[in-house]
C-alpha cells in the first residue's frame, strides 16, 4: 500500500516540488490576468439556485459592469459565481473562472471565457485581489466571509491599496455589520474609519455607482 512519507527526507522532498507547483500557480495566474484589463472580482454562495433573489442580482450586477468595460472574476463554480460569469456573458462581456481543487469537485459553469484552475487557495486568493478594482460580496458561506475579510484585512493593514468592498444586500448583512459596529467596534478592537472600508448596496446600479464614483474621486 502506497502512502506519504512521514520520514524526514521525505517532508524535505515533498514540499520542495510543493514549492515548484506553488510557483507554476502564480506564474500562471500572473501571466493570463495581467492581460485583462479592469476588473471587479463578484463572490457569493455556489448554493443559490438560478431561481434565488440574490442569483438573478448577482446576474444584473455583473451585466452592468461587464457594460461599463470591466472584466467580471469569479470563482469559476455554480450558484453566484456561474450568475456573474453569465450576466458578463448577457453583456457581451468578457468573465473569468478561478476554479479551485476541492475534495467535493467544483464544476466550472458554462459561462467562463477565460478559465483557470488552482490547488492551492492562498493562490487563488492573491489573484482575486491583484487584478480586482473592486469587490461585490454577495449573499453566501464561510468562503464569501473569508474573502470579505481577507479583504478588509489588506486595506486596514495597508498591504494592498484601497478600492470598494461593497456588501450587496443590506438585509442580509445587516447583523453582522451591526456586530461590528455594536460589539467589535465598542470593545475598540477595531477604529471608526475601518468601518469605512466597506459599504452595502441593494442594487446593481448602485454597485455600478459606487465604482465609478470612487474612481472618479480617486483617478486611478
Amino acid at each position: 500500500m502506497h502512502g506519504a512519507d512521514f520520514t524526514k527526507e521525505g517532508f524535505v522532498k515533498e514540499d520542495t516540488w510543493r514549492i515548484f507547483r506553488i510557483m507554476a500557480e502564480f506564474v500562471e495566474g500572473f501571466e493570463v490576468l495581467s492581460q485583462e484589463g479592469k476588473a471587479v472580482s463578484i463572490f457569493g454562495s455556489s448554493r443559490s439556485t438560478q431561481k434565488n433573489k440574490y442569483y438573478k442580482l448577482a446576474e444584473e450586477t455583473a451585466y452592468l459592469l461587464a457594460k461599463e468595460g470591466f472584466t467580471i472574476i469569479t470563482g469559476g463554480g455554480p450558484g453566484i459565481m456561474e450568475a456573474g460569469n453569465k450576466g458578463a456573458r448577457r453583456a457581451k462581456g468578457h468573465s473569468v473562472g478561478l476554479n479551485i481543487e476541492i475534495p467535493m469537485e467544483q464544476k466550472a459553469n458554462e459561462y467562463i471565457d477565460t478559465l483557470l484552475d488552482f490547488h492551492y487557495f492562498f493562490v487563488r486568493k492573491v489573484m482575486f485581489v491583484k487584478y480586482a478594482k473592486a469587490f461585490v460580496i454577495m449573499p453566501g458561506g464561510f468562503g464569501t466571509l473569508d474573502e470579505f475579510y481577507e479583504a478588509i484585512n489588506l486595506i486596514q493593514t495597508e498591504r494592498i491599496p484601497r478600492f470598494p468592498v461593497i456588501l450587496f444586500g443590506s438585509e442580509y448583512w445587516q447583523d453582522m455589520v451591526k456586530w461590528l459596529r455594536d460589539i467589535v467596534l465598542k470593545n475598540r478592537n477595531i477604529s471608526p474609519q475601518d468601518m469605512e472600508i466597506f459599504q452595502t448596496a441593494d442594487s446593481p446600479k448602485e454597485v455600478v455607482a459606487i465604482i465609478n464614483k470612487f474612481y472618479r474621486k480617486n483617478r486611478v
